[in-house]
């Protein structure tokens, strides 16, 4: 059977070697997480690898907001996958639709020539995508190993139903494998595992830190006047740990039940 994955998002260096700590078997990187998540620098990246041992995948996105993109913020995703493919990345993690939903495939086979020998994640644009199923089958014919998907819903729990729908497609097809994403914790992650054949899981593992700043001048956004810019955000290890428990105790145990069969 195939071995369970559990990725961590992380934008931070702290985060990166919080997920380690805990388990985590790959890293996505980004910056901005608390947006959802944009490109990061390449000075992030190369201090994430100098701290971290885990497989690093890049999320590309040049702005927060939908996938599709002007001739210049399409090129400016074309140079960063050809910069992270430089600097020794391990995967990079895109995605572009066009005007009416469906999957770029012009772009998306640029961006897959220059990644080279990297692996390929498709975001979460296939959540807002028009039609799943077929851009499910694009995504096979153009090679990419991994969807990151809430099943087009909120959460992961509420796409329960399309996420099951694509768990069979793979296992008829051999396309793509399911990422599951969007409110995973180690008790989501217990019910998919008793309710799904799904075995790769996405998880940031938030937890809220005060900053260290005594002196605070409040009423001075700097982005979201929602966020307070005292709030710091960062991977929990103890959050992933609980969570690569579960899974291990899963694998163990089917594993377990095949060698019994066989």
């Amino acid at each position: 059977m195939e071995p369970y994955m559990l990725e961590c998002c992380v934008d931070s260096v702290e985060s990166a070697m919080e997920a380690e700590k805990g388990g985590a078997d790959r890293l996505e990187l980004c910056a901005a997480l608390v947006i959802g998540g944009i490109s990061p620098g390449l000075a992030l990246f190369e201090e994430v690898r100098k701290c971290c041992g885990l497989p690093v995948r890049v999320l590309l996105r040049p702005r927060f907001g939908d996938f599709l993109y002007t001739e210049h913020e399409f090129e400016l995703l074309r140079k960063e996958v050809a910069l992270f493919r430089e600097k020794g990345a391990d995967g990079v993690v895109i995605g572009c639709l066009k005007e009416d939903g469906s999957l770029h495939m012009e772009q998306m086979r640029e961006l897959i020539r220059e990644a080279g020998s990297m692996k390929i994640t498709l975001h979460r644009a296939f959540d807002v995508c028009a039609e799943p199923m077929r851009v499910y089958g694009q995504a096979g014919e153009l090679g990419i190993d991994t969807i990151l998907t809430s099943g087009q819903r909120e959460n992961c729990l509420a796409g329960m139903p399309l996420l099951k729908e694509l768990s069979k497609l793979r296992q008829r097809t051999g396309g793509p494998q399911i990422m599951a994403g969007a409110g995973v914790t180690p008790d989501v992650i217990r019910t998919f595992l008793e309710e799904t054949d799904i075995t790769a899981y996405h998880l940031s593992a938030k937890k809220t830190m005060d900053s260290g700043m005594r002196y605070r001048r409040e009423g001075v956004p700097m982005g979201l006047p929602s966020l307070s810019e005292y709030t710091i955000y960062r991977t929990d290890s103890r959050v992933v740990a609980e969570a690569k428990r579960i899974l291990t105790v899963s694998y163990t145990h089917l594993r377990a039940h095949e060698t019994v069969l066989d």
